[in-house]
């Protein structure tokens, strides 16, 4: 064999070896990118859940004869907070139903006009409002890293590192029903 042949060779394992090395940092990265992105929602949702027992006790106060809609509440709540961690199917789902068992509650609470100018009620809102936000940017931050990683493990040549190493696509954080995806309304007046 030749020296030409064996540096060209040499070349073609170098650039192969140094793609592949790459790749899979690119590939790691981006998996660390999934893994804060969920970090950040699940964090936006352990203070929701913190939140939702002040609320409860608040609006029992004053709609006693309110208990199924606030026992709707903590039992999803608890579903919620009883989702296996790596459970982003589940656990979207959970959050959904809490969701809406939430807007039932604050639907509920516009009957009350006492316990809307209650001023504890209000922060409580508005601390909920501002939760809400702060979930929908941490999802959307999520499911870009997501799909980013996605990208990665199924475009090809990356794959074949991806699959070689055992990269897997990360599950995107979708509520199923399309009226959970609005943000429930808690305004006051």
């Amino acid at each position: 064999m030749s020296s030409s042949l064996i540096l060209l060779l040499l070349v073609i394992v170098v650039a192969v070896a140094g793609y592949a090395m790459v790749t899979y940092n690119a590939l790691v990265r981006v998996r660390q990118m999934v893994q804060e992105a969920w970090s950040g929602i699940d964090v936006q949702l352990k203070r929701r859940a913190d939140l939702i027992p002040n609320l409860v006790e608040t609006v029992k106060g004053y709609a006693k004869h309110e208990s199924e809609t606030l026992e709707k509440v903590t039992e999803m709540r608890t579903r919620a907070q009883s989702v296996p961690a790596g459970d982003i199917a589940g656990r979207a789902a959970a959050e959904g139903m809490l969701s809406q068992a939430l807007g039932r509650l604050f639907a509920v609470a516009e009957a009350y006009p006492d316990l809307k100018a209650n001023e504890n009620f209000r922060d409580l809102q508005q601390s909920l409002d501002k939760l809400e936000a702060e979930i929908q940017m941490a999802r959307r931050y999520y499911n870009g890293s997501a799909r980013e990683l996605n990208v990665k493990v199924e475009s090809f040549p990356s794959n074949l590192i991806a699959n070689t190493f055992n990269f897997t696509k990360a599950d995107y954080f979708e509520l199923e029903n399309a009226a959970d995806r609005e943000l429930p309304d808690v305004k006051f007046t």
